[in-house]
Parts: structure tokens; C-alpha cells; sequence
């Protein structure tokens, strides 16, 4: 189906969101899912820790001091000067302290590699999904403070755009005249801001089921395609004239997650709840299926190599895969940390494979060279802690990528080899 429904709105501009605010777009529900243990402060984490996030957040975590725990929820919330903070960083410690259930199993190399860090000025936004402009600046989303933000490397200055109401964006994408685009995972919308005026023009989906979309791209003619996931759908806009085509896999609830285009314009997309990738034809935005052997892979994003085979996450089983489409071939090889690491993000970069491994502590970076097939692998700090999950990363103009650690607000860079 197609069709065209489109808003405009004034962005509040530049702005430092309130905690209470990023808390009230994004409530938790967690105290149905696990209690706490019994203790002084329990209270106290019950009131301010769930109304962001789920407590099993703090259960699944690999446990930290207290030192370490007033490092990590400091980036969520300022209780600085406030007694609670020390009841709260003495509860977590005593009842979640050091105990890492799932480790990761690192790999030395002789690869060298550095991370640069700049933290979001917005507490408990989650940032997530850092993209390069032209002019160097980096654009993300802050999904839990329904944030786009903008932030200059060179300086480090950042500035913050508050979205319109209940967009809560998962993605952020740069189109061919370089203005940043966000996809409203909250509120079925798709929207674009225009930097010179601080106005967001909004497209809304012409179908009500297409209620959460995900993940975007722009091909040559500033077009764009976009997965909606939950929804089960792939879409086309053409911003020159606001018309929205919707279309539906082949497989129900398939999750339409990542989205990449190959070098003849073929769109390929990722099934994260399937054993399949996507091609779609641009045109008649036609969708075929092309199934992965192993039944419980399901594949959270993919890239495209410069001979157009397609490597993917299997984030089910713990593999780096590849697809080649022209001869249907697959080939899969274990990730260093074993069929729980969940492999999430990945790209590709001077025909080097880059990934982490999500399901383990601490989250790692993966390298695979496809022509010793031999991996190397480094932990992903977190300031001063590990506590983050990558879900996107893209290269660089200057063959780095982009990552991200939204537990913790950080925006950052990898500066490779």
C-alpha cells in the first residue's frame, strides 16, 4: 500500500532533558518480573531504578562494587550530594556484587586498537546508533529521552534536539543532502530535522499495524527503506513526495531488523526471528526470502562485502555467518565466546569483518579476517566499568567505526589498527 501522511513541528532546540522527563517517555515494568532482596535501600532501588528500567537489568548484570556502581548509575541519575546515593551503591553492592555468569572469552592478536569515549549530556537517554556526516559531526538517538543529538568530535560539543512526543527513536540516518532522519519506534512515525531551522517534518505510516519502525537508508535517489520489525514489514519512502509503501515478508514475525544495500542496488535485510535474509527489489518492492541452514539462527543485522557477499550475525546460535547470493552458499564460524554470545552489530572495513559479542560480560569487539579466517577480540569499556551493549556500528570517512554503550550514555569511537 501507499500513501502520504505527513506533520510538521517545531524542535525545542537545543536542550538538556530533566531525569524525570526521560523516565516519564519510557516507564518501567519491572517489580512483576523479579523481586529484590531484602535490605536497607530496597525501597529506594525499587522507587528510582524502575522507573527507567526493568530490575532484571540489574539481576542479569555482571555485578560491580560500590565504587562501580555509583559509576554506572550515575550515568542514568543525578543523586549526586543526596543520601540515597550511598544507601542505593551499598544495597547493589552487598546484593549484586562482582559475580560475572556469563563470561566473554577474549582472543589476543597482534592487532592494535583505541577507544574514544564522549558521554551524552542527557542522563538515562540510552544513546545508540552514531553516524558520520560529510562535515565530521556525529548524529545518534537517545531512545529512552526521545533525543536526536549532534555532537562535534573536534571539540566535543553537543547539542540535543527533543523530538516530537512519543517518536522514542531507535535509529538515526543521514540522507544524501546530509539531514539527519530518525525512525519513531514509539509512534509508527518517520521523521527529518532540519538543522538551519531547528523544524522536524514527520511522516506517519499509512498502515496503523506498521507501528514501530526500526532500522533506515537512503539509496542514490535520497530515497528511503526501512524495516519495522515487531510489525512484520519493510517500507519505502519517497520524502519528495511523502508517499510510504509498506510490504510483508514471506515468514510471519520474522522481525525485519538491519538493512543494507549491495553495490546493484539490491536491499538486503536481516530476520531476527527467522533463519532468513531478505533481498528486496526497489522498484516493485518485491521481498524474497533466502533461508539460512541452521532452524534457530536468528540475524540481528548484516553487511555487505565489495563482492557483494553478505556477512551476518547469527545472534541465535553465536555465529559470524556468510551468505553468497549468487550461489546460495552459506558458511558460518563460531564466535570466540561460544553459542550465548549473541553477536549484534557488525561492519566491514577494509575487508576486515568487525562485530561484538552482546550476550556476554564484558561486551566484545570481534575481528575475523576472512583470508586467515583467524578472530581477535578486545572488551568495550564503559568508563572506568563494562556495561554496555553495542546494537549498531558504521565506518568511518577514515576507516574507524562508530559505536555505542547506551547503559551508560556513551558515544564512541574506535580507532583501529
Amino acid at each position: 500500500m501507499a500513501s502520504r501522511r505527513l506533520r510538521t513541528f517545531a524542535s525545542s532546540g537545543a536542550s538538556v532533558l530533566a531525569w524525570a522527563f526521560v523516565c516519564s517517555v519510557f516507564p518501567g515494568t519491572a517489580s512483576a518480573q523479579f523481586v529484590l532482596p531484602e535490605g536497607e535501600g530496597k525501597d529506594l532501588v525499587q522507587a528510582i531504578c524502575t522507573t527507567c528500567h526493568q530490575l532484571n537489568m540489574i539481576q542479569n548484570s555482571s555485578g560491580y562494587t560500590q565504587a562501580q556502581w555509583e559509576e554506572l548509575f550515575g550515568t542514568m541519575v543525578d543523586l549526586e550530594g543526596r543520601p540515597e546515593r550511598e544507601t542505593i551503591s551499598n544495597y547493589l553492592a552487598t546484593n549484586f556484587p562482582p559475580d560475572n555468569p556469563r563470561p566473554s572469552t577474549p582472543v589476543p592478536g597482534d592487532m592494535e586498537i583505541t577507544f574514544t569515549s564522549w558521554q551524552t549530556p542527557t542522563l538515562g537517554q540510552r544513546s545508540r546508533d552514531p553516524v558520520e556526516a560529510a562535515d565530521g559531526t556525529i548524529w545518534w538517538v537517545g531512545q529512552f529521552g526521545n533525543i536526536l543529538g549532534q555532537l562535534d568530535p573536534r571539540t566535543g560539543e553537543m547539542k540535543e534536539y527533543v523530538l516530537p512526543a512519543g517518536a522514542l527513536p531507535h535509529s538515526v540516518e543521514l540522507d544524501r543532502n546530509g539531514m539527519p532522519w530518525y525512525t519513531g519506534n514509539g509512534n509508527g512515525t518517520v521523521g527529518m530535522l532540519n538543522p538551519d531551522t531547528g523544524e522536524f517534518t514527520v511522516y506517519e505510516m499509512p498502515d496503523p499495524n506498521a507501528r514501530d519502525p526500526h532500522t533506515a537508508l537512503f539509496d542514490e535517489n535520497n530515497t528511503m527503506f526501512f524495516t519495522v520489525q515487531n510489525s512484520n514489514m519493510v517500507g519505502r519512502l519517497v520524502p519528495s513526495t511523502g508517499e510510504i509503501t509498506l510490504v510483508t515478508p514471506p515468514t510471519p514475525d520474522s522481525k525485519p531488523y538491519g538493512i543494507k544495500m549491495d553495490s546493484k542496488g539490491t536491499i538486503w535485510i536481516a530476520c531476527n526471528a527467522s533463519n532468513c535474509l531478505l533481498s528486496l527489489d526497489r522498484e516493485t518492492m518485491e521481498l524474497t526470502e533466502h533461508k539460512l541452514p541452521q532452524p534457530n539462527t536468528t540475524v540481528r543485522r548484516l553487511a555487505v562485502a565489495e563482492d557483494d557477499t553478505i556477512w551476518y550475525v547469527n545472534s541465535g546460535l553465536g555465529y559470524l555467518g556468510q551468505y553468497n547470493p549468487q550461489t546460495g552458499e552459506t558458511r558460518e564460524w563460531s564466535s570466540p565466546s561460544g553459542r550465548g554470545s549473541h553477536p549484534y552489530a557488525i561492519e566491514i572495513v577494509d575487508g576486515i569483518i568487525r562485530y561484538n559479542e552482546s550476550g556476554v560480560r564484558p561486551d566484545m569487539l570481534v575481528r575475523f579476517d576472512p583470508s586467515t579466517e583467524e578472530f581477535q577480540s578486545w572488551p568495550i569499556p564503559s568508563g572506568n566499568i563494562y556495561a554496555g551493549i553495542v546494537r549498531h556500528m558504521r565506518a568511518t570517512s577514515e576507516g574507524d567505526i562508530l559505536i555505542h554503550q547506551s547503559s551508560t550514555n556513551r558515544i564512541m569511537r574506535v580507532n583501529l589498527d
